[in-house]
């Protein structure tokens, strides 16, 4: 994963979260129970929060070209389709084959942010040339 589009996807998940939050809570707020809106609540915030980690892990690998910081761009990109998409899956459908799957993505998305980590604690053994 390059810088550029870890930037991009960055942007379009956050912009996709504040979508999915203002179609939660105009739209869906007379159909869904309390507890759905919530499973969604907790979706958006995880989309919102590793956007913004991948617009900063993009920025940086702007300025530190490493293969790690754009691994961890793709775990934190899969783990968040895995643990918000679920999330609201579960919520608007009642499908339970969807709950085993948040879990996934939690896990990539810790895996991201560890891999993150690595490449800053240890960012000459990776690099990339620009």
């Amino acid at each position: 994963m390059n810088a550029n589009k870890t930037l991009a996807i960055g942007c379009i998940l956050g912009a996709l979260a504040v979508m999915t939050g203002a179609f939660a809570s105009h739209g869906l707020k007379a159909h869904l129970s309390s507890y759905a809106l919530s499973i969604i609540h907790t979706g958006v915030q995880y989309q919102f929060w590793h956007a913004l980690a991948l617009v900063g892990l993009g920025s940086a690998m702007l300025r530190f070209p490493s293969r790690r910081l754009g691994r961890a761009s793709l775990l934190m990109i899969i783990g968040t389709i895995f643990f918000s998409g679920s999330l609201y899956g579960l919520a608007i459908t009642g499908m339970k084959w969807l709950g085993p799957v948040t879990p996934i993505g939690g896990v990539l998305l810790i895996l991201g942010w560890f891999t993150a980590a690595w490449s800053f604690w240890r960012p000459d053994t990776d690099s990339v040339k620009a």
